[in-house]
């Protein structure tokens, strides 16, 4: 029988999966190094909004499936960081700033016209994992967390840097979520470590980590062919 990795040791393990985080899709170290066209990070932004708001149902069905109260009262907050308390606040309205900001109208977001197929198959697949799996696996999956701080103010640096034409008032999003996402992160993965304690539960914590890799990568794979088909 397979002995339970340290706490140490599996902290260790889940950080190791670093390197399959969609930093280095080669779609992202374009959008990164100024070698995007508008049309191309419009793209982007539009196909972003689908995962957006694939959030709170996420969000909403690992609560569901947690039969522990302390947890669910804290992972219901996620809840309003993306709908916001009222109306025109949170993620998704930041979302939708970033969206104009960029040269998309409301209306092409919002009705997903630009939404390519693969991207639209990856994130109904997260969301049906998060549905269907046990609630410490939903969570594993969110530890991206750990990773997309670092990533997303580099990402605010370049914009800033290669794509001046680019409404700064669009930045209000990372503004926002940066910091949260940097707090969220050691609280995720501190649930984690403290409810995934087998070698079981803790191999299906790093293979839910690495399928949420997979499914970022995914979106870009798509993202990536329709820019430059």
């Amino acid at each position: 029988m397979a002995q339970p990795l340290t706490r140490e040791r599996f902290a260790a393990r889940l950080y190791d999966l670093r390197g399959r985080y969609w930093d280095g899709h080669p779609f992202h170290q374009r959008l990164h190094s100024g070698g995007c066209t508008p049309p191309e990070l419009r793209r982007w932004v539009a196909n972003r909004w689908y995962y957006q708001l694939c959030l709170t149902r996420k969000n909403a069905a690992i609560i569901a499936n947690c039969p522990l109260p302390e947890v669910r009262r804290t992972w219901a907050e996620r809840l309003g960081q993306q709908d916001g308390p009222n109306g025109g606040e949170g993620g998704l309205a930041d979302w939708l700033v970033l969206a104009e900001a960029v040269g998309l109208d409301r209306a092409e977001v919002l009705d997903e016209r630009h939404v390519a197929r693969g991207v639209r198959f990856a994130v109904d697949g997260y969301l049906h994992f998060c549905q269907t799996r046990p609630w410490t696996e939903g969570v594993a999956a969110a530890l991206t967390e750990m990773f997309s701080p670092d990533h997303m103010a580099a990402r605010v640096t370049a914009w800033r840097r290669h794509y001046e034409w680019i409404d700064p008032a669009g930045y209000v999003y990372f503004e926002h979520r940066i910091p949260v996402a940097r707090k969220d992160s050691a609280r995720t993965l501190d649930l984690v470590l403290d409810h995934c304690v087998t070698a079981e539960q803790q191999q299906a914590a790093l293979g839910a980590l690495a399928f949420k890799c997979d499914v970022l990568n995914a979106m870009l794979d798509a993202v990536d062919y329709g820019a430059v088909r």
